[in-house]
């Protein structure tokens, strides 16, 4: 996607570590055991100083594998950036700083886990006060806003022994946009929208007055009409009917009623939402009305707002006005009975 499409933000964040409390003994470690209580049972049985020698040294290295683990993941600092684009269902690339505070360890094979990251991350050597930086694709599976608070960091480290696991919280959030329906169903929808390119009873600037509508920031001054915004004491626009450029007004009723399902009242914010990306794609202006506010863009300027409402709508159970004006593209899950 260009980089004029639109973005979510998520700031910066610094982590606060907690032990889980997580060791577990891998293949390695549980046959390295093993042999160790063998050659312990032998230089008790013998008396023999070279197996006591080499007991002393096994269980030395056990001793090392524990404390190296330990202190490689304690020291090790996660901040996480800004996620560039997050849309449900799709990858979203956040950037991870790792820093190993250690003065003593380098740690190798760091593997990172968490619920929406689409595979896990490795991290083949971080040398002590070293620090890297790695691209981490989440996908998240709904819109709206989305905390991301814990981090998962495994390691073997150094001698594979033991699996040992710290947990980093990182208290973040993001907004993730409404899921984009496939390109096939979204053209399909998209096909009565653009209409014809002769005046055709659609909003734009041309000679006859379409319709009245408020004021949308944005808008040209030129379009004001000043008779009818005096006697109601706001600034009224008036658009005339298409004669080069196009606009396209959607209306999102936010209103569910009995009967319809979350999927459903999902499937159609995913609608809207395919609607205006596609619309905004092909150069046309878009303007959104949702129950109290109204936004605009034009070619993905001013976007980010419009997903980000769409982001945030939630359903209301109470009937909720709104005006519609001739040519509009209404979204609803109402019953075509009960609209």
């Amino acid at each position: 996607m260009s980089a004029a499409e639109p973005s979510s933000v998520l700031g910066p964040r610094s982590s606060v570590w907690t032990f889980d409390g997580v060791v577990r003994l891998t293949r390695v470690g549980t046959t390295y055991i093993i042999f160790t209580i063998v050659i312990g049972f032998a230089a008790l049985n013998t008396g023999n100083n070279a197996l006591y020698i080499g007991l002393t040294f096994m269980l030395g290295c056990l001793l090392l594998s524990g404390i190296a683990s330990k202190g490689g993941l304690k020291h090790l600092e996660v901040a996480m950036s800004e996620v560039g684009e997050a849309w449900a269902g799709r990858p979203a690339d956040a950037m991870l700083r790792i820093t190993n505070r250690s003065h003593i360890w380098n740690i190798r094979d760091v593997v990172i886990t968490a619920p929406d990251l689409t595979e896990p991350l490795l991290i083949p050597l971080l040398v002590r006060g070293g620090t890297l930086q790695i691209a981490a694709p989440f996908v998240f599976r709904r819109r709206g806003r989305v905390e991301l608070k814990t981090l998962d960091l495994y390691t073997r480290y150094p001698f594979g022994f033991f699996l040992k696991k710290r947990r980093v919280r990182i208290g973040s959030e993001v907004i993730v946009f409404p899921r984009l329906l496939p390109e096939s169903e979204a053209r399909e929808r998209f096909r009565p929208a653009t209409g014809d390119q002769s005046s055709a009873n659609r909003p734009g600037p041309g000679s006859d007055i379409h319709s009245f509508r408020e004021y949308v920031r944005g808008d040209s001054m030129r379009q004001v009409y000043w008779k009818k915004s005096a006697s109601v004491g706001r600034w009224i626009m008036k658009q005339t009917d298409l004669d080069a450029a196009h606009i396209v007004h959607v209306v999102v009723d936010p209103y569910r009623p009995r009967g319809v399902t979350d999927d459903q009242f999902e499937e159609m914010i995913s609608a809207a939402t395919t609607f205006i990306y596609h619309s905004l794609q092909r150069g046309l202006d878009v303007i959104l009305t949702l129950p109290r506010v109204m936004l605009r863009a034009k070619e993905f300027e001013g976007a980010v707002g419009m997903f980000r409402a769409l982001a945030l709508i939630e359903p209301t159970y109470e009937l909720v006005h709104q005006s519609i004006e001739r040519g509009s593209v209404v979204f609803t899950v109402r019953r075509s009975d009960a609209a």
